[in-house]
């Protein structure tokens, strides 16, 4: 039989990074890897934010976003509004991650947390700067594109792990 990798508290905290760059890409991979039941989401509380029954939801809620973010009149990430949302969508997930690995959620809402702190500012910048050398609408094509692979690399790995 193959062994299942461990689960690591460090998939918390990068899909917390993923939420910072793109707040809904997060909770879409979950809820969308859980409709699939590639992973299991235990009994938490926020298992009904992040579910399977929100799947189609939250796709359609990190879809516009994507389109939104190349918005000329957007707001930066690193606004208060923006970075709570990303902050709490990080939690979340970090949470969820955590509950279905039976470690404590608050383990995982903090470092999903943290990691989108880290992931928005430190991808605000790198944006900012790309964008001075590059077109604005590759530099964001490519941040969707990271979001979208890594978040999805997260969701293949813990349907090993969880």
């Amino acid at each position: 039989m193959k062994k299942k990798p461990p689960y690591l508290p460090a998939l918390a905290a990068v899909m917390g990074a993923v939420a910072g760059l793109r707040s809904m890409t997060a909770p879409a991979a979950i809820a969308w890897a859980a409709k699939r039941k590639a992973i299991r989401l235990g009994s938490s509380p926020l298992v009904e934010i992040i579910s399977a029954k929100l799947s189609d939801q939250a796709i359609r809620l990190a879809l516009a976003e994507l389109v939104a973010d190349k918005l000329p009149f957007r707001r930066d990430r690193i606004e208060p509004g923006p970075l709570a949302t990303r902050i709490v969508s990080g939690a979340a997930c970090g949470a969820v991650l955590s509950g279905a690995a039976d470690r404590p959620l608050a383990e995982g809402a903090i470092l999903g947390g943290l990691g989108a702190l880290m992931g928005a500012f430190g991808s605000y910048h790198v944006r900012r700067r790309l964008s001075r050398e590059m077109p604005e609408l590759t530099v964001a094509l490519v941040e969707d594109a990271l979001a979208i692979a890594a978040a999805a690399a997260i969701v293949a790995y813990a349907s090993e792990s969880l």
